[in-house]
């Protein structure tokens, strides 16, 4: 018998432009990074080696849909 296990993959959704990403980091992190978008901004203006992969793009969509709902959402 094979056991199957699905991995869950988390990302944000945008409800308004109905657009998702997939940044490869865990639901905690995205929720980090949605809670406190103000504090890496701050870090991206002064990083010198720049945020990780995950948070620029995370950064990038929170950005592009500013006022829009955004809901971190998971899929398997």
């Amino acid at each position: 018998m094979t056991k199957q296990t699905s991995r869950m993959t988390a990302g944000y959704f945008c409800e308004d432009c109905e657009v998702s990403i997939w940044p490869a980091a865990p639901r905690s992190e995205l929720a980090w990074l949605k809670d406190r978008i103000h504090v890496v901004r701050e870090v991206a203006k002064h990083s010198q080696g720049g945020l990780d992969i995950w948070m620029a793009d995370g950064l990038a969509f929170l950005e592009e849909h500013r006022d829009h709902s955004v809901l971190v959402v998971t899929k398997s």
